[in-house]
């Protein structure tokens, strides 16, 4: 039942990039043909890095759970990877950073391709932990110890541990929605993402008042109100794509849009005090990785273990 479902959202999502790539160019066309304008050059290498991230994404189902698995997995290291470029760190950080890298990371992924919840789910917040700081104190550089060690901890935390909660949906028992769970992953993507795109299009549109002036100047009151609410309605709609009724869609849309928000703004705050605009080049239109997941890391983990506890048996 899942895969029909899967290839109607398929053919969807293309029909909005085409429709979307029309438009750019369409806009491009009559207002800025031969000529370079920021805000539709922008909107056309959006829709083009977009076409590319569908397509990586929809490759990586094909090969299933360790497709999944893989996919995330390097996401997770090009966004480390990212966050501590952009990251001071000392000669006596490079332990911790290669075990963080090199161990934590792959043993994260590994656990969760073998479904071994009981220790994927405390490997980084216990384990690595304790073992970095341990690592570093070894290098005996006492200088600005504290804030060394946290930020690598952080780093982890954020770009591997609450990303994998993502392909960690697939290891969920979910009584009668055997073989959907790929459904699910793509539920949480579309609306986080959707929240994302329509926050930023109802902020160019209405947006007067700002949230965070001084961590976002893009985010406003209302682009939050009418992102996080369209994100909302989208998501009750797609109720048909997950185990849970239209009432129940529609509250996991809203609180992953929210959360969603919330890591965009948490992300933000970090690029102003490392001051720049975007963690990488990575993503024409759209920067590093890490600024296209940023709102997904924060929403994956709360979307999976409520689920997790309210209709999973595993």
């Amino acid at each position: 039942m899942a895969e029909p479902n899967l290839l109607i959202l398929a053919g969807g999502v293309f029909a909005i990039l085409a429709v979307a790539s029309l438009i750019g160019f369409i806009l491009k066309r009559t207002i800025s043909w031969r000529k370079p304008h920021a805000v539709i050059d922008n909107l056309n290498a959006r829709i083009k890095a977009w076409w590319v991230l569908v397509a990586l994404m929809l490759i990586a189902f094909l090969f299933g759970k360790t497709g999944v698995v893989l996919l995330f997995a390097f996401a997770s290291f090009t966004a480390l990877r990212e966050f501590m470029t952009l990251t001071p760190t000392r000669r006596g950080d490079h332990y911790a950073l290669a075990a963080s890298f090199f161990v934590f990371l792959p043993a994260q992924y590994a656990l969760v391709l073998a479904d071994q919840y009981g220790i994927y789910s405390v490997l980084i917040p216990v384990y690595a932990f304790l073992a970095l700081p341990i690592i570093a104190a070894f290098r005996a550089e006492t200088a600005r110890y504290m804030e060394r060690v946290a930020q690598v901890q952080w780093g982890l935390m954020i770009c591997v541990f609450c990303l994998s909660h993502v392909p960690a949906i697939l290891n969920l028992d979910i009584p009668g929605f055997e073989g959907g769970n790929l459904l699910l992953i793509t539920f949480l993507i579309i609306v986080v993402q959707a929240s994302d795109v329509l926050q930023y299009v109802c902020g160019k549109l209405f947006g007067r008042r700002k949230v965070a002036p001084n961590l976002s100047p893009s985010k406003t009151w209302e682009g939050l109100i009418g992102g996080v609410g369209l994100a909302t309605l989208l998501g009750g709609g797609l109720w048909w794509l997950t185990p849970f009724t239209p009432l129940v869609a529609l509250a996991m849309a809203a609180l992953i849009a929210i959360m969603g928000f919330f890591g965009g703004l948490v992300m933000s705050a970090i690029k102003r005090d490392r001051g720049v605009k975007d963690w990488g080049q990575m993503i024409e239109g759209h920067g590093g990785v890490l600024d296209r997941i940023d709102s997904l890391v924060f929403a994956a983990p709360i979307f999976f273990h409520l689920t997790r506890f309210f209709f999973s048996v595993s």
